[in-house]
């Protein structure tokens, strides 16, 4: 009973397995991140990969399809006001 230590209320700890239980689970901690920064670089690899087989680069298509969004938005509002005019009339 040399690794028990009585607490408040006769709560008793084994340290010896209280210490193995902290040691392996701070090991299965660092596994885990491990594994999680290898599956991070194989993703930013194949996003990188994917990326340079595109015939249009993403920004450029972007910047397109924002400029489309802007046309079709002041065709709607010029539209709009050419109702409002004819209704007003």
């Amino acid at each position: 009973m040399a690794t028990n230590q009585n607490l408040i209320g006769g709560f008793q700890v084994n340290r010896g397995m209280l210490t193995v239980g902290a040691a392996l689970t701070g090991l299965g901690a660092l596994i885990g991140l491990t594994g999680t920064v290898i599956v991070g670089v194989a993703l930013a690899s194949a996003g990188r990969g994917w990326v340079r087989q595109l015939e249009t680069p993403p920004g450029e298509l972007a910047a397109r399809t924002l400029q489309h969004a802007r046309a079709a938005s002041l065709a709607g509002l010029d539209a709009w006001r050419a109702h409002a005019a004819d209704s007003a009339h």
